[in-house]
């Protein structure tokens, strides 16, 4: 289940990262890639879920590591800033969705 989730977010992240790189649809090649990773990434999502990852913690996670990864590869792919306090703040939100998730195994 933890796999599924992972292709979900590596999805989401290729998805946000082709619009991007449609710059606003003008470029009409990556409408294709962007509905498509989205399609694909909602859907595994769901299998998730479905397989018994809370969705709290699904949820969480997905969108924390896709923020952090998102942000990355940003920074190398289209040179965009990643300053060190965006740094912190992507580390605070990986930490939250941690606690969370141990808040979770917990109970």
């Amino acid at each position: 289940m933890w796999m599924v989730l992972t292709c979900a977010i590596l999805c989401e992240v290729l998805a946000t990262l082709a619009l991007r790189a449609s710059d606003g649809f003008r470029r009409k090649a990556w409408i294709v890639p962007v509905t498509l990773g989205y399609v694909v990434s909602f859907t595994l999502l769901w299998f998730a879920l479905s397989l018994g990852i809370p969705v709290g913690i699904a949820y969480g996670i997905w969108t924390a590591c896709g923020v952090a990864l998102v942000a990355v590869a940003a920074r190398f792919l289209f040179h965009e800033a990643l300053t060190p306090v965006m740094m912190i703040g992507i580390a605070l939100i990986v930490s939250g969705v941690f606690t969370i998730e141990l808040a979770g195994v917990a109970h």
